[in-house]
């Protein structure tokens, strides 16, 4: 990359980052002086800023070039981490979420604290606030810094060695990240992924056009021909028992992981926890549910592209995305895609930090006090809790490239190690009424002992795919709490608070909008199978898609005489 190129890059990546930043301090203006405004955004988010944080938080520099590395090495399995998690969604927004702000929870340990006692809720903050710490945020930082390094040669750029520049890019990224956590709260943060999140949908949609285009020798359809008829292999969202992310996961242990990450995960459930009623929220996280089903078009197919112009040469399939990146975007288009490729590593950083903050405040600081706290000192224990965290994960992000197994088998292992009991507390907590603390503490331990026992002693001996393991852990651990419950139950009902801060009438069009969105999943595994594109259009395709089509006409047209019904009676 010439001076000139870089200069381009520089400034544009400059103009639509500090556009970004200038929308966000005139949108949060004076809305951060209270707690509610700082950690929940005075609980006046909308759907489109819901939707917009929760996306921009689930998706960094790891989705781009991990997803599309996949692809291009394997095939569409590992679309199922992504589209999948709309079910989750729909959970959260049916099951989950009216629950949460029935209660005007500012944390989910503040919901195991009243469902259970205060000693689970200082065990499950311990398990977020190492797992965030030690593993989360610098994981994110380091995947970001290396995604830059990787898209724009800044070793070379620069001329210095790659160790160097890896720990100045994560300095720099940390550093303009945690800006937006420490002085803007929540609502800053829910703003700025909103905005960067519609640069990230122009970069998804554009990115596979200019691919196909290139493909296609300058037609877009041409290009789009090559992809579905040659190769189509490559198209098979089915996964295989060798593939990435085999087809059998999806019903096991990735229904948990999924419901952990989207209804119980503290830095994506709080953007979530500010919305203005129950409404606004399920309309944000039924959105963000479609944007997962997009994920497959905006960041896997660019990596099917990259296959059919590269083959199979490329030294790792780490490098199919940024070599395409670099092939097809023109400098004014890079620029602006390294502002939305830093602007998703920003979103999924200042996150965890807002969290691990809000953590530490609600959930320990708070606590230990023992009496009541100012909105004025809270804040001021929030930043300089975020700046502490900061420092530590620019300490720890480097470290990284010296995993021996690689950065992607550490989030792995150590995610499971807090992912799995947590929704368990949270199942068992919300759907039963005299499982007791004790339950909650023994889990804890015992899945800490048996997930590690599988990873560390047991694992050569036992070939079981991870996402199983979590599947067998939950039914385990679920069964455990059920007899300890049945044996020594509480001696009163646990009964669910409703504070009712905020208005829980539901949405009116909850139930249409989530048949949509099921139904787009299930096309969306008819399409990227056997029956659809991999290997021709099977003779079942147009059927089955027609049945579904109908089945969500009839939906609407059912909703639209029972609204009719209501307005006229």
């Amino acid at each position: 990359m010439d001076t000139s190129n870089l200069l381009i890059i520089s400034l544009s990546c400059l103009f639509f980052m500090a556009l970004v930043a200038l929308i966000s301090y005139y949108r949060t203006k004076g809305d951060v002086d209270t707690r509610d405004g700082y950690f929940l955004a005075s609980r006046g988010l909308n759907g489109i800023f819901i939707a917009g944080s929760m996306l921009l938080t689930n998706l960094s520099a790891e989705h781009m070039i991990g997803l599309n590395g996949s692809a291009y090495g394997f095939n569409l399995s590992s679309m199922a981490w992504e589209v999948t998690a709309a079910v989750s969604t729909i959970c959260m927004a049916f099951i989950f979420l009216p629950r949460y702000l029935a209660g005007a929870f500012t944390t989910l340990p503040e919901f195991l604290c009243d469902r259970f006692d205060d000693s689970v809720r200082r065990m499950t903050v311990l398990l977020f606030m190492v797992g965030y710490g030690l593993v989360t945020i610098p994981a994110v930082l380091y995947s970001g810094s290396i995604a830059v390094l990787l898209l724009f040669d800044l070793p070379s750029v620069l001329n210095i060695e790659y160790s160097l520049a890896l720990i100045i890019t994560i300095i720099l990224i940390g550093s303009i990240g945690a800006l937006y956590a420490i002085f803007g709260g929540l609502k800053a943060i829910a703003v700025s992924d909103t905005f960067n999140g519609i640069g990230l949908l122009i970069i998804g949609i554009l990115v596979p056009l200019l691919g196909l285009s290139t493909l296609g020798s300058g037609s877009i359809a041409d290009g789009l021909t090559i992809i579905t008829t040659t190769n189509t292999h490559k198209l098979n969202g089915i996964g295989s028992a060798s593939d990435p992310t085999p087809f059998g996961t999806l019903f096991t242990g990735m229904v948990f992981a999924n419901l952990f990450y989207w209804c119980t995960n503290q830095y994506v459930i709080q953007r979530t926890l500010g919305a203005k009623n129950l409404s606004e929220g399920q309309k944000g996280v039924l959105f963000s549910g479609f944007f997962k089903v997009l994920i497959p078009f905006m960041m896997m197919i660019p990596g099917v592209i990259a296959y059919h112009i590269y083959g199979a040469g490329l030294g790792s399939i780490d490098q199919a995305y940024p070599k395409l990146i670099r092939d097809v975007l023109p400098g004014y288009a890079a620029g602006f895609f390294l502002a939305v490729l830093l602007g998703a590593v920003f979103s999924s950083f200042n996150s965890l930090l807002n969290s691990a903050a809000t953590l530490f405040c609600f959930d320990v600081y708070v606590p230990a006090k023992k009496g009541p706290v100012d909105d004025k000192t809270l804040i001021r224990i929030a930043k300089r809790a975020s700046i502490v965290i900061a420092l530590f994960s620019f300490v720890v992000a480097p470290l990284l490239q010296y995993a021996p197994d690689g950065l992607w088998q550490i989030i792995r292992i150590f995610t499971g190690f807090y992912n799995i009991p947590v929704i368990v507390l949270v199942v068992v907590g919300l759907f039963t009424k005299k499982v007791p603390p004790l339950g909650a503490k023994v889990i804890i331990v015992v899945h800490l002992i048996l997930y590690g026992l599988f990873q560390f002693v047991f694992k050569d001996y036992l070939q079981i795919h991870f996402l199983h393991l979590y599947a067998i852990l939950f039914g385990l651990e679920v069964t455990i709490m059920l007899v300890i419950g049945y044996l020594n139950p509480l001696p009163v009902a646990w009964v669910y608070p409703r504070r009712n801060v905020v208005d829980l009438t539901p949405w009116e069009y909850v139930i249409p909008v989530s048949v949509n969105l099921f139904s787009a999943i299930i096309l969306l595994y008819l399409i990227f199978s056997p029956i659809g594109l991999v290997g021709g259009l099977s003779p079942y395709f147009w059927p089955i898609t027609t049945l579904i089509l109908f089945v969500n006409i009839f939906i609407w047209v059912i909703k639209s005489f029972r609204r009719n019904a209501i307005l006229t009676a």
